[in-house]
């Protein structure tokens, strides 16, 4: 393992859009990593206003529609965080002097290896020389990073008056700006793939460039699929003197949220990759970015910036958190889907923890509810798809839409819609009647335009009703994204027993039947690649065809890789409660009959 005794090797990944979105408070003082989605500015100044009333700052009220307002609203509520941190981190150093319990809390969710906590007691247990205890607390305790994540779909255009703003008065390259111009020292996630527009934005912000000495004040991390995405993406950013400080692994269909599901490769090979290229990625983004650097007259650092790899997505066990650090040598892991069963530190309303708490894999399934035309996640009998089924029932399907983060077609109008809104959805259904569609057909066309449900509202609404702040204008209807993972947690637990779970102190899970979290992927590739051959439609496509091949060439490609791997490794799985190679025959024998009807349906 590398030297992460001293530090905590998980990390809190974002959340849908307001789950996390004052996890930071929480956390960071006491060293554990999260990050905030900077989708809603609309919740984030109500979450603003809530804070400074908490912690008696002043607040005055940012007005949406003025120009320039969403870029200052999350830059207001980023600088809240920051002091709110700061003096948690400054208290929690000074709690050993007070005799508070504050400090231990500190050290005790630390990773079973820290000798950090040895240290400190060692050495001043006995002393009573405070300057010498706050001058090595200073050097030795760090605070976790307050991290923001941008889904670079959601950039749209927007308008005051009717008049169309200037571009960098996008939702995404706004959010950006109100990261870029806040005090944070941490990083930005970009997530949901390349845009160059919003990448080529991050050049007009000297936070985002090295000085001399490879210091960077805000980092730019990109979740990535693959290691060619990471590639291709990571070169783009340098030759514009861009580093990418962290490429963030995340399974495709393991995770929760929007699946961005690969064409059947899978996570372990995918690490594997990155672990074996991991420093030629390093030093030939690095050469890249010298000359991107001087084409700008920028400092030029004398060595190879820090180049982390990470992964998150369906980890579930200790077992497995240690693996993806040993065996991948990745730097951090993330656990998110988890962390929505502990109380007090995701922003989770008692009605919907209570779903998430009952819920089974029969539960937990992928739907295509979004409207941004991604496969997402979802919880049965949650609020916010009741919601849309009344307003099928009462002939009005769609809703209203309030917000408007997620429009994004122009099929009808001028200016972008959303998907899931009635304005859509009346349009579209008319169109259809219009078409002269067979019934079986104008069924399945009309089925898939309700299905769209206003998520951009729903994924934030929890944290106004924990809060109970004002849902006037959202509703009280939620919308939750949890991966499959969770059907094995089933109870509300505590930051420390989630801690201890994850560092193998405690075992939370107790049920005995959950699959290893490699086995749980391939079945749910499996699951999609079925879910392809039910809705293919004749004739197909060549480059349809080259997909589907490519598909199953990954998924034999991953089943042989496994194989190897657990038979290598077999000191390191043999906690699992049934026979791993058993389940790899299984799906093998499912991928060999897929295979089959592939070939039947296109000879």
């Amino acid at each position: 393992m590398k030297d992460n005794c001293n530090k905590h090797t998980f990390h809190i990944p974002v959340m849908g859009i307001g789950y996390t979105i004052d996890t930071p408070i929480r956390v960071a003082h006491l060293g554990i990593s999260s990050v905030i989605s900077l989708v809603d500015d609309i919740l984030i100044e109500k979450i603003r206003e809530y804070y400074c009333k908490i912690y008696d700052y002043p607040y005055l009220h940012i007005q949406k529609n003025k120009i320039g307002s969403r870029a200052e609203r999350i830059t207001q509520y980023l600088n809240l965080l920051d002091s709110i941190v700061t003096n948690k981190f400054e208290e929690l150093k000074n709690s050993f002097i007070k005799k508070t319990e504050e400090i231990a809390r500190y050290f005790e969710l630390l990773p079973n290896l820290a000798d950090l906590k040895k240290e400190f007691y060692n050495k001043f247990e006995k002393k009573n020389d405070t300057e010498e205890i706050k001058k090595w607390l200073d050097e030795n305790l760090t605070r976790g990073s307050i991290d923001v994540n941008i889904m670079t779909k959601m950039d749209k255009e927007n308008f005051i008056d009717g008049i169309k703003l200037e571009e960098e008065h996008n939702d995404g390259r706004a959010a950006l700006r109100g990261f870029a111009l806040s005090n944070l020292n941490s990083s930005v996630i970009l997530s949901s793939g390349m845009n160059p527009k919003l990448y080529s934005y991050l050049e007009n912000f000297e936070d985002f460039y090295p000085d001399e000495n490879g210091y960077l004040k805000k980092k730019i991390v990109l979740k990535v699929s693959d290691y060619r995405s990471a590639q291709i993406q990571g070169k783009f950013l340098a030759r514009k003197g861009l580093w990418v400080s962290e490429y963030r692994v995340e399974s495709g269909l393991n995770c929760g949220g929007h699946a961005f599901a690969t064409a059947g490769y899978l996570l372990g090979p995918i690490l594997e990759e990155f672990k074996n290229s991991r420093n030629e990625l390093a030093e030939n983004t690095f050469e890249i970015l010298k000359l991107g650097l001087a084409e700008k007259k920028c400092k030029i650092p004398n060595k190879v910036l820090p180049l982390k790899i990470t992964a998150q997505g369906g980890v579930g066990t200790s077992q497995e958190h240690n693996f993806l650090l040993d065996y991948y040598q990745v730097d951090s892991v993330g656990w998110g889907t988890p962390f929505l069963l502990v109380e007090d530190i995701v922003a989770v309303d008692e009605k919907t923890r209570q779903l998430l708490i009952n819920a089974t894999e029969e539960d937990l399934y992928l739907s295509n509810i979004s409207p941004l035309q991604v496969p997402f996640n979802n919880l049965k009998n949650n609020t916010k798809d009741k919601e849309r089924d009344n307003f099928i029932n009462n002939n009005t399907p769609g809703t209203l839409c309030t917000k408007m983060f997620s429009a994004g077609n122009f099929e009808f109008t001028e200016n972008a819609i959303c998907l899931a809104s009635r304005q859509y959805q009346t349009l579209k259904i008319s169109e259809l009647k219009k078409q002269n569609l067979s019934e079986e057909e104008f069924n399945r066309q009309y089925k898939q335009v309700i299905a769209k449900s206003c998520i951009c509202v729903g994924l934030g609404t929890s944290a106004l009703l924990k809060y109970n702040l004002d849902t006037k204008s959202e509703g009280q209807a939620v919308s939750i994204c949890p991966g499959p993972n969770l059907a094995y947690f089933n109870k509300k637990v505590t930051l420390k027993e989630m801690t201890d779970h994850i560092y193998g102190r405690t075992n939370i899970i107790e049920r005995t039947d959950r699959p290893n979290m490699f086995i749980k992927e391939l079945g749910l590739y499996l699951d999609n690649f079925k879910n392809y051959l039910d809705n293919l439609r004749l004739p197909t496509h060549p480059l349809e065809e080259k997909f589907y091949k490519n598909y199953q060439n990954n998924l034999k490609e991953g089943i042989e890789y496994y194989k190897k791997l657990f038979a290598k490794q077999k000191h390191i799985f043999d906690y699992e409660k049934f026979d791993l190679f058993e389940e790899i025959d299984k799906y093998e024998k499912i991928l060999d009959n897929l295979i089959i009807r592939w070939n039947n349906i296109i000879n």
